[in-house]
């Protein structure tokens, strides 16, 4: 019997920001919203299941644009599991992570840092480059 193997390669077509601020995760969905001009909406809890550690809870709010998102995720997974884990362990300073996906370009990722960044209640915002990260896999849930 002839065996055939797929191959594919997964694509990243969103921008990163990680962003340092020991809030709740609704006070900072509230805030960015407030900050940026846009409505981040709950979602359903985006679980991870792995092999061999246990699974992964995470918060995310986001809100749909005609040709993009903007989604807000907790690096943080909630405490009430075996072990509360990170989305992205390498990054374990970040609390939250922002993706901007915007194929028309209507977005600008530097007035996003800056507007951010000029927030008290949050320490530091950083443009982090996908491609670099090792679990990168786990931001993608959709």
């Amino acid at each position: 019997m002839k065996k055939s193997t797929l191959r594919f390669t997964l694509q990243f077509e969103f921008d990163l920001l990680g962003l340092v601020a020991p809030l709740k995760d609704y006070k900072m969905a509230w805030l960015i919203n407030n900050t940026l001009g846009i409505q981040l909406v709950k979602t359903d809890d985006h679980r991870l299941e792995f092999l061999k550690q246990p699974d992964l809870l995470v918060s995310q709010y986001i809100e749909k644009k005609e040709h993009g998102f903007v989604q807000l995720l907790r690096n943080r997974s909630y405490p009430g599991a075996e072990l509360a884990g990170y989305l992205v362990p390498e990054l374990k300073f970040v609390d939250y992570f922002l993706l901007l996906q915007d194929y028309t370009f209507d977005m600008d990722i530097n007035s996003y840092i800056e507007d951010l960044s000029r927030s008290s209640l949050i320490q530091n915002v950083v443009k982090l480059d996908v491609t670099k990260l090792k679990s990168k896999e786990n931001l993608l849930t959709y």
